[in-house]
């Protein structure tokens, strides 16, 4: 073990369990996580929404109280597409032998890609329902959804789950159970590995909700699909860039393929996130130089 390495610190998934046995109750961290994220995400799409001047024309596309009835729709969208995400991109096998597990959302097996393909399509049919233009409702989406990223990866490193590959840097983290045990040939045990999910929650979170603020207070929102695109390219470019140093799920793994990958570009392999990852990154720049080549869109 490095003498830098930092050890994991006492925490338990769950906040607090009320009940005994069969009747008891835990309120877990990722459930948090989510709840506070969808929360977050509503006050400032609401937030967004007062502030016309932000917007084309001085008019925001849609009435503030109009966010209560979006975010339903936001709710069934991340957990029925993170959920059929997950069983299609990451286990598809398992459940197609064991369907009535796709219900076990409980115990874990939540896709961010899927994620996402529930969000446009909730949204795109929230728009048309209130008749709002969808690339500017995309666009406060976007502004809005870096916190619960932030939180979610916060609360996969409370879970000690989707941990990094070993590492000696001086903030590695030794992880409980078999991420200190299984690290390879030629490392201690216990060994320390990189956080990556602190890393996605800097980049995905902290970092990419700061560019979007201060892209929407600069005028961005003027100019539709401006932000949905740095969000897509941010998000794509930091997932890619941390899945280099993430250890991939285990159902990939294989003797004759240790790193996991599941597609190899020559002497390149790519992980399933980073490819997942890649449309976004060319939706996104796609996005940026069309909304800079035109000119804000007029009032609706």
């Amino acid at each position: 073990m490095s003498a830098l390495a930092l050890p994991f610190p006492p925490l338990s998934p769950e906040i607090f369990t009320i009940g005994i046995g069969a009747l008891s109750f835990s309120l877990r961290w990722y459930a948090l996580a989510y709840i506070a994220g969808l929360v977050i995400g509503w006050r400032i799409v609401a937030g967004l929404m007062r502030r016309p001047g932000l917007w084309a024309g001085d008019t925001a596309p849609m009435r503030p109280e109009a966010a209560e009835d979006l975010l339903t729709a936001i709710i069934l969208g991340v957990i029925l597409g993170g959920r059929l995400g997950f069983v299609a991109f990451y286990q598809p096998g398992h459940y197609l032998a064991h369907p009535l597990d796709i219900l076990k959302v409980w115990e874990g097996g939540m896709a961010f890609h899927g994620g996402l393909a529930g969000v446009l399509v909730a949204g795109w049919w929230f728009a048309r329902r209130h008749e709002v233009a969808p690339l500017a409702l995309a666009d406060a989406l976007a502004v809005a959804t870096p916190p619960g990223l932030m939180l979610g990866r916060i609360a996969n490193f409370i879970n000690a789950e989707l941990w990094g590959a070993p590492t000696t840097l001086p903030w590695g983290v030794i992880f409980p159970g078999a991420a200190a045990q299984e690290c390879g040939p030629g490392w201690p045990v216990p060994c320390a590995r990189h956080p990556s999910q602190l890393y996605e929650a800097g980049l995905e979170g902290l970092v990419l909700g700061l560019v979007l603020l201060v892209l929407a207070a600069r005028g961005g929102l003027r100019r539709r699909g401006l932000a949905t695109g740095v969000f897509a390219l941010g998000y794509g470019l930091a997932r890619i860039a941390v899945e280099t140093v993430r250890v991939a799920d285990a159902q990939f793994i294989t003797p004759d393929n240790p790193a996991g990958n599941v597609l190899a570009l020559g002497p390149v392999g790519l992980s399933m996130g980073q490819l997942l990852s890649l449309p976004l990154v060319v939706v996104g720049a796609w996005l940026i130089v069309r909304a800079r080549r035109r000119a804000p869109a007029a009032a609706a």
